[in-house]
């Protein structure tokens, strides 16, 4: 590959040093990084994953590695969103990307769009990878798994409401359970999203009262089709669900992880509705078979006592025994008419002591009482009413007549009939006489309503 033009080992003869061009790290830099992706726009690298790391912000950072090199590698969040596998060191991919440089530290590196493992798919990997993980944390265990109800009184069922499945799971229950009351939570079974709404509808049924099993499944269909029952957030909830889980995913030969999670494995979804009603006709047959039996004990019962009863019946000495059992009747009727009228004679008198008891209890009872203490309560409230009126009265004509003589007393009351008081020009003294001030003086007069301040001029 040539040089770009511009760069110092573009031409290889020497130049003098006052013809050479210098150029920046970052201006070389950023022509290798021109020249690199032009040249490698989209390639497609063959290598093992080392150093995986998955950042908090979604970017997945990892070198691709052989025998004799290694290549830093980075996958955009946008990118690892749609990646049906986890990226673990070790595991041999195909990467597709661009190459470029990353210019902070001058590397170059590929920029991956796409990764898929090396001769097996994405979605084998996947389904190893969390198999492994779901192991581990023991729910394919054998000792959780729980027991079908006998009787289911109400069947859950967890699919969509266009498939096959249902019809087929309805058309089984109508038949062999035609009392079996049904709740449907319906939802999406392949393509985005499925997973999810999957899990929710296991949560949902097995919160609701009353149900005792639930069915999750859909017909048949590739990998890709049945892949949202291999998708972590279906096996928990299965895990997590209160009652047991039925799973019939696609047909037999069909294998999920909700299959291997799930209490019981049904290979069909018409399987599962036959399992799950399977009880029922296990104790109706066992029902049958009792019932044959009943009445086979019973009839050679029956026909040995008819027997014995025959035999009993030739003999001498049990000749006159219907006549002595009618005998025997009619006393056992003389004694049930004379109880009858004794119970009803001692009834009677139960009944009357009752109404007494009633008489005496209706004659305190307390809302009696609480309506005869009201009805004193209201009477000594308008008493007290009227005696506090005719107080207030009383004392109101007592505080008038006070307050005339005082108003008769008071000095305002003088000096509202136009009279004044004179006091000298100090206020130490009420002026009585003329000759106490002479003329020039200030004086003060207090009026009804205010006051003056006066000089004299003249005295009489």
């Amino acid at each position: 590959m040539s040089a770009p033009p511009g760069l110092p080992f573009d031409d290889p003869s020497p130049r003098s040093p006052s013809t050479r061009e210098i150029v920046t790290v970052t201006a070389l830099t950023t022509q290798i990084r021109s020249v690199l992706e032009s040249t490698y726009a989209e390639v497609w690298v063959e290598g093992e994953l080392a150093n995986c790391r998955l950042w908090k912000t979604g970017h997945l950072y990892c070198t691709l590695r052989d025998e004799h090199a290694q290549l830093k590698a980075v996958m955009f969040r946008s990118a690892v969103r749609y990646l049906r596998f986890k990226p673990e060191d070790g595991l041999k991919v195909i990467a597709r990307g661009r190459v470029t440089v990353y210019e902070p530290k001058g590397e170059y590196q590929i920029v991956c769009e796409h990764l898929q493992p090396q001769g097996v798919g994405a979605l084998q990997v996947a389904f190893d990878q969390l198999k492994r993980t779901l192991e581990a944390d023991g729910l394919f265990a054998s000792d959780r798994k729980r027991p079908l109800p006998l009787l289911p009184r109400q069947i859950g069922i967890v699919t969509s409401l266009d498939g096959a499945a249902l019809r087929d799971i309805l058309k089984v229950l109508s038949r062999r359970h035609p009392t079996a009351h049904v709740v449907i939570r319906p939802a999406r079974v392949q393509g985005d999203g499925a997973a999810s709404q999957v899990a929710r509808g296991i949560t949902l049924l097995s919160r609701t009262p009353g149900v005792d099993v639930i069915i999750v499944g859909r017909g048949g269909g590739s990998l890709e089709d049945l892949w949202a029952f291999n998708e972590e957030p279906v096996a928990r909830a299965i895990a997590d669900a209160t009652v047991p889980i039925i799973s019939a995913v696609g047909h037999e030969t069909d294998v999920t992880l909700s299959d291997m999670v799930a209490d019981v494995r049904a290979p069909t979804p018409s399987a599962a509705a036959e399992i799950v009603v399977a009880g029922r006709e296990e104790l109706l047959n066992r029902v049958d078979q009792l019932t044959r039996a009943l009445r086979v004990s019973a009839g050679e019962r029956i026909g040995r006592r008819r027997t014995r009863l025959l035999e009993l019946n030739r003999r001498p000495g049990l000749a006159a025994w219907p006549a002595r059992l009618a005998g025997r009747g009619r006393h056992t009727a003389e004694l049930t008419h004379a109880l009858s009228d004794t119970g009803r004679v001692m009834l009677a008198g139960r009944l009357r002591h009752l109404h007494a008891a009633r008489a005496r209890l209706e004659a305190h009872e307390p809302r009696r009482r609480l309506e005869s203490t009201k009805t004193r309560l209201v009477t000594a409230h308008e008493r007290l009413r009227a005696a506090v009126a005719h107080r207030r009265q009383h004392l109101a004509s007592r505080v008038g007549d006070v307050t005339g003589r005082l108003d008769a007393l008071s000095p305002l009351g003088v000096l509202s009939r136009g009279y004044a008081l004179c006091w000298n020009q100090e206020r130490t003294a009420i002026l009585r006489d003329s000759d106490s001030v002479s003329i020039g003086d200030d004086v003060a007069i207090k009026l009804q309503r205010g006051e003056l301040t006066c000089t004299v001029i003249g005295k009489e």
